[in-house]
């Protein structure tokens, strides 16, 4: 599943229902679902809802792996916002943006890693 493919995901899910009614459903609206039907990339916020009304792990369509914690919690999800925002950034070539994508997974699960061994403050990361 790719950030490329949520256009297609939409028009299938979405089925024979009417725009209109569909992006009501998500909270968009019936332009942005259009826009994003036909291939454009949503912003953040779109991105989140979208992904709800789908029932998929953001990090699913972003190709990021996501790491369970031990109450089975994905705890990837600001990564997985940062790796939005990278991808759609059209300037930005696919491979950087997810090599970036990748840096900040990473750095996020060794800030967690710290902060659970009491080797970093909660509230400064540090």
């Amino acid at each position: 599943m790719t950030l490329l493919r949520l256009g297609a995901l939409l028009r299938e899910r979405r089925g024979g229902r009417g725009i209109r009614e569909v992006a009501k459903e998500i909270g968009v609206s019936p332009a942005t679902l259009t826009r994003i039907e036909a291939g454009r990339l949503p912003d953040l916020l779109t991105f989140r809802k979208i992904c709800a009304w789908l029932k998929i792990n953001p990090a699913d369509i972003l190709g990021i792996p996501t790491q369970q914690g031990s109450d089975n919690v994905v705890v990837e999800e600001a990564p997985s916002q940062a790796a939005v925002h990278l991808r759609a950034d059209q300037a930005l070539p696919p491979a950087a943006a997810s090599d970036l994508a990748q840096l900040i997974v990473f750095a996020h699960r060794e800030l967690a890693r710290r902060i659970r061994e009491g080797l970093a403050d909660v509230s400064t990361g540090i």
